[in-house]
């Protein structure tokens, strides 16, 4: 089988690009042809002067790219083209040249990115989804993405545009939703539910269990509003009022990790080490060698590669009671809930948690339980596999021309399940 795959990377690298990657080389193991199609938004520094002035229409629609694009299809004839990413360089204008030459497209969501300016459905400190209950403008009126009107207008014009030329629902033959949440989140937000399917992400090459002390517990991700590490700090306070020192591992960077270094230091919590952005092996290392992990993430993540790690390594889980965080930790079985924001009731969990190691034990190993049955290369090949079958079915269901097509039903047969 013969896949394109398209990703959009932005100036700071995260969980997508990881995503894509992981994907991509496991689709080339097992033994199809994939040919990758990627643009970086460093791209816009070269937009200097006037010529900025056009990455608004960019955004909307790439001509430049459209071109490329329907050239690589006609080059390459791909069965198949899985999109991660189209924001900013590529923008939605690969779907139209997709449609044109008669290519099923299937769209991984990682974020919220179609309903949301943002992608995020954060704003102001909590959860909003007010573009989706009301209109776009909410977003532009608060300056949601970039806290830029003009920024968040082009955006939200662009999401608006492709609303309107249903793009959205007629461009793309299948999507990938991380988790059930997810996908009843979007297709609450108007996305076809019989095109959205569910999916986790996975982690390769398995990291093992941990050998750690377990003498620590550790947060990792990127140091931001909506990750909340200060809720973290306030529970870190909390214990420390009560003469509870429980050392605690901070690993990433971001906006907010001077701020947040600096706040550790005036109230005293000798036991928080921030380690900040860590090369991966020594972050899975931080992972294996932790009594527990702290997500304490306030927005609705899709699915936090982070907990998979933490799972993979047979460590438990201490996160907020929301969106996919609640539905990925099992409460009292891979780890435990926290009221999203309440540092008093983070504090009580992580006193249980460290003064009841045999019963944190036991949640590491459901913990690994969890990811050798859901969350293996092998498990999510399978499942991509599915979703590709299914496209390639409704495709040959609507399209008699394609289905005919002699280069079509082998491909159909390949990634047929086995009886």
């Amino acid at each position: 089988m013969k896949i394109i795959v398209v990703h959009n990377s932005y100036q700071q690298p995260g969980g997508e690009d990881f995503v894509f990657d992981q994907e991509r080389q496991l689709l080339a193991e097992r033994g199809h042809t994939v040919v990758a199609y990627r643009r970086s938004n460093f791209e816009v520094e070269s937009y200097k002067g006037f010529k900025r002035l056009s990455l608004a229409r960019r955004t909307i629609w790439a001509s430049d790219t459209r071109r490329e694009f329907a050239d690589l299809l006609r080059r390459e004839k791909p069965d198949l083209v899985h999109v991660h990413n189209t924001f900013v360089m590529i923008s939605p204008s690969i779907y139209a040249a997709c449609g044109e030459l008669g290519v099923p497209v299937v769209q991984t969501l990682h974020n919220y990115r179609l309903f949301c300016p943002t992608a995020t459905f954060f704003r102001e400190g909590k959860v909003c989804e007010e573009c989706v209950d009301h209109s776009l403008l909410r977003g532009v009126v608060h300056a949601c993405y970039r806290k830029s009107v003009t920024a968040t207008a082009v955006t939200a014009l662009m999401l608006a545009v492709h609303r309107q030329a249903k793009t959205w629902t007629t461009g793309i033959d299948s999507y990938i939703s991380l988790t059930k949440f997810s996908r009843d989140t979007c297709v609450r937000a108007g996305l076809p539910a019989e095109k959205v399917y569910v999916k986790p992400n996975f982690i390769h090459p398995d990291p093992g269990l941990g050998t750690g002390k377990g003498d620590y517990a550790v947060f990792v991700g990127r140091l931001s509003p909506e990750k909340r590490v200060s809720t973290m700090l306030n529970a870190w306070s909390r214990l420390a009022e009560r003469g509870i020192s429980i050392p605690l591992w901070v690993v990433g960077g971001g906006p907010e990790r001077l701020e947040l270094e600096a706040e550790a230091v005036q109230r005293k919590l000798t036991h928080i080490v921030f380690k900040g952005l860590l090369p991966r092996p020594e972050t899975i290392a931080s992972i294996r060698g932790a009594r527990f992990l702290v997500f304490s993430s306030e927005w609705y993540e899709n699915f936090p590669l982070t907990i998979l790690e933490s799972f993979a390594s047979g460590v438990p889980v201490v996160s907020s009671r929301l969106g996919a965080m609640q539905e990925i930790v099992e409460d009292g079985r891979t780890g435990l809930h926290f009221t999203p924001g309440d540092a008093d009731d983070l504090a009580a969990k992580v006193e249980w948690v460290w003064n009841h190691p045999e019963q944190m034990r036991a949640m590491g190993r459901a913990a690994r339980g969890e990811y050798e049955a859901k969350y293996t290369a092998d498990k999510n090949y399978e499942a991509l596999m599915e979703i590709y079958r299914h496209t390639l079915m409704k495709r040959r269901t609507t399209s008699p021309v394609q289905a005919s097509d002699p280069e079509v039903q082998p491909v159909l047969h390949q990634i047929r399940p086995k009886a």
